[in-house]
């Protein structure tokens, strides 16, 4: 049984957010096609030529799955918030990529998303919302039901070895022109005592005219190690041997990356979750 009380308040937080995520980057539409190129390398490396099935279970309004659809995979995009769903539809019809979409939360997908994919993936730092380790397991075991034998498993997070060291205030402020006016983007950090997790604020302001219109936006993450996801991955199946860290150096991605692979015998029945 999973905590109810996540649910509502990660769903809540994309709702509210979903018609001005883009506004924290300075060029979403640029930011979208560098990470698909990065995450389209990895998949690549790993799998070979081209298109692959991907599942992406946090999509959010479409940041890499669009960006995958429209380099030729074939994604099918979920996420727990309805209305980020409905404006990555949105985008998608207007960039005229050829994605499907539904909602769902990553602790069911073995339940209500159909079939079995080359790639699952999670990115952006969906996973650390998943603030217990029976959530975080349940959400790997599903994601790991959806892949076919041999698939590839893809989730990107902060580097919170550094970040429990650091326990800095936030990030930003980011300061952004384009034809609607300046706007500045920046977050603050409220830390627990332990630094295990900390509540998260997105700021946005835009300038309206001579004044200023500010957004607020709050969540919670857990400050969720390496090691730690690494043990969920073992637990649902795959090898250590099969489990790779890419930084950012190397991948090209903003983020850490964990890529994992099973063994065909280690495949998770998804009748079984």
């Amino acid at each position: 049984m999973y905590d109810a009380s996540m649910v509502n308040s990660v769903r809540v937080f994309y709702d509210e957010l979903a018609e001005s995520y883009h506004l924290i980057f300075a060029d979403w539409p640029g930011s979208m096609r560098r990470q698909a190129a990065a995450l389209d390398r990895l998949i690549g490396s790993a799998l070979g030529a081209g298109p692959h099935t991907i599942l992406d279970g946090a999509c959010g309004i479409g940041t890499q799955a669009i960006g995958l659809a429209l380099l030729g995979h074939q994604v099918h995009a979920t996420d727990i918030s309805s209305k980020a769903v409905a404006r990555a539809e949105r985008e998608a019809t207007a960039r005229n990529a050829l994605l499907t979409f539904g909602v769902a939360d990553l602790r069911s997908l073995a339940s209500t998303v159909d079939g079995e994919f080359d790639v699952v993936v999670a990115c952006d730092n969906a996973l650390p919302h998943l603030l217990s380790d029976d959530d975080l397991q349940l959400a790997i075991d599903n994601m790991a039901a959806k892949l076919r034998p041999d698939g590839l498993f893809l989730a990107s997070i902060r580097d919170y070895d550094r970040l429990v060291q650091e326990r800095p205030q936030g990030e930003g402020p980011r300061v952004f022109d384009d034809i609607r006016g300046r706007r500045i983007a920046f977050q603050v950090w409220d830390w627990s005592d332990d630094g295990s997790r900390y509540s998260l604020h997105q700021f946005i302001v835009r300038q309206e005219g001579a004044g200023w219109q500010t957004e607020h936006f709050r969540t919670e993450y857990r400050a969720l190690l390496p090691g730690e996801l690494v043990t969920a991955l073992r637990h649902a199946g795959f090898a250590l041997a099969g489990i790779h860290w890419h930084e950012p150096e190397e991948s090209g991605y903003f983020q850490p990356i964990v890529t994992a692979r099973r063994s065909r015998e280690s495949t998770v029945d998804s009748r079984q979750l």
